[in-house]
């Protein structure tokens, strides 16, 4: 995301700070949504099947984890559409500016937003292409499946950063 905006030398002459830091916050609500909503998912089914038989299986459908990751994701970006305003409200635009600034000019930065993106991007369409369960894509199911991509893109990051460096 951040690869998307233009970046200056000096933070003072940041542009579209408002837009670099929006993006930003509401990025990162959905993909914190969409953890949290997958860990509700996880739970309910385990809560659903503990009075039953020990043949219950406490594993969810993989279409309810993503049905609750998509809720989850709308849930995050509603509440940082909330908390921004909230925590900026008072704030001058050099403020504004420095931490947009701040964000285009981390590289660690650069590259969780190059791999959270791909996933965001490419499992949702890979699931599409590749969908078996039939009938129509709700919008939960679409912004789950770009949730537990931007998950799966940050978990390539992770591995990725580590076996870099290990060597």
């Amino acid at each position: 995301m951040s690869r998307f905006f233009p970046h200056t030398a000096y933070a003072e002459d940041q542009p579209l700070y408002h837009t670099v830091l929006t993006a930003h916050v509401l990025y990162r609500g959905f993909q914190a949504g969409a953890v949290v909503g997958t860990g509700v998912g996880l739970v309910r089914s385990v809560v659903k099947a503990i009075p039953k038989n020990s043949n219950a299986s406490m594993l969810p459908s993989w279409l309810a984890l993503q049905r609750s990751a998509g809720v989850g994701s709308v849930f995050g970006i509603g509440a940082m559409m909330v908390a921004l305003p909230l925590r900026m409200f008072d704030k001058e635009e050099i403020e504004w500016k420095d931490r947009s600034w701040r964000l285009l000019e981390s590289k660690g930065q650069l590259a969780v937003d190059d791999w959270s993106l791909t996933g965001t991007a490419l499992l949702p369409i890979f699931m599409y292409l590749t969908k078996r369960e039939g009938g129509q894509l709700g919008w939960r199911i679409a912004m789950g499946r770009a949730g537990i991509g931007s998950m799966v893109g940050i978990a390539g990051y992770l591995l990725q950063s580590k076996f870099s460096t290990s060597n």
